[in-house]
């Protein structure tokens, strides 16, 4: 299965600096694939300034 995702209401948000919000996500990708039994990868995004 592929996904193609377009928008331009989000953008992917910047989390460079926000290590606590990457650990979040981190700790939330983990928890998903024990539960599934499946790897997941999170993606975070903001909403553009444009809309």
């Amino acid at each position: 299965m592929h996904v193609n995702i377009t928008t331009d209401t989000y953008q992917i948000a910047p989390l460079n600096d926000q290590k606590q919000a990457v650990a979040i996500i981190k700790e939330a990708e983990a928890a998903i694939a024990e539960a599934t039994g499946n790897e997941v990868t999170l993606i975070a995004y903001e909403k553009s300034e444009n809309r």
